[in-house]
């Protein structure tokens, strides 16, 4: 076993000793070829986030969906992608996301609680603390805090833009152990996902400028595969593993957390003194 083979089992053994982990879910991940919620999709997520809190594991949920489950209910009425007709989508789709998240898991004995940021919420000091102690707050009452962009007022100053942004700031700011991003692809390729010579690369030490070169700007969502190497790159940073995975595939996360080697992993350039 070479050197890397090795550190990547050892790395992915230690993530069964994760307390607290924040889960990124792509919109592709919860709706189907029209944009609207696919329940049988989301009800999977929501199983294993169940099972994860059962094992006294904290999870705290990022999930995309709003514009697009909005866009699957509206689209006739508004023709064009200007930024109001975004949000218009976003605010239409929200409430549908959250019923839907609100009636699963109350299904499995759990509540949710929505929490919608811009990045004024990280530049400000004072609403940052303000948001990491209800998050806390939120997960000692075992509450389960589900957080989206405010795609409802959010302006160009003001907008992440995906999600993958979204969710390693909040991993970094938390301290959590671990960062799983869940997309419709099984993780990071050598080459063209769709091209049968592109291989799955199983694990990464560092985000070098070779990796980046791999991403494309490409993708159906907001967000692509250039974002969620910025996402890898900024929680590494910090002492925090981040894996990729296909959101599609049954009981990922917990595979995950067991320490199966699927997906991408990205290790920590630093360890994490939490």
């Amino acid at each position: 076993m070479g050197c890397q083979e090795l550190d990547e089992t050892i790395l992915r053994a230690q993530l069964r000793k994760s307390k607290l982990i924040v889960v990124k879910v792509g919109a592709s991940s919860l709706s189907d070829e029209n944009g609207r919620i696919d329940f049988e999709k989301m009800n999977s997520i929501c199983v294993e986030v169940s099972n994860l809190r059962r094992q006294g594991i904290d999870v705290v949920l990022v999930s995309s969906g709003a514009i697009r489950a909005g866009k699957a209910i509206i689209s006739d009425s508004i023709k064009n992608n200007e930024i109001s007709s975004l949000q218009a989508f976003a605010a239409v789709g929200q409430v549908l996301l959250m019923e839907s998240y609100r009636d699963i898991m109350a299904g499995k004995g759990y509540r949710i609680a929505q929490i919608l940021l811009t990045w004024d919420d990280f530049r400000s000091k004072t609403r940052l603390k303000n948001l990491i102690n209800t998050i806390q707050t939120l997960l000692s009452l075992g509450v389960l805090p589900i957080i989206n962009e405010n795609d409802t007022i959010a302006v160009e100053e003001i907008k992440f833009g995906d999600n993958d942004t979204l969710s390693a700031l909040v991993a970094t700011h938390l301290g959590s152990d671990l960062l799983i991003i869940l997309s419709d692809i099984d993780g990071l390729y050598n080459g063209d996902p769709g091209l049968p010579s592109s291989k799955l690369i199983s694990f990464v030490p560092e985000v070098t400028q070779e990796i980046e070169s791999l991403a494309s700007s490409t993708h159906k969502g907001f967000g692509g595969m250039k974002t969620k190497l910025k996402a890898a790159k900024m929680v590494t940073a910090m002492g925090i593993p981040m894996v990729i995975a296909n959101g599609r595939e049954s009981g990922i996360l917990e595979r995950i957390i067991n320490g199966e080697r699927v997906g991408t992993l990205f290790g920590p350039r630093v360890k994490n003194e939490k």
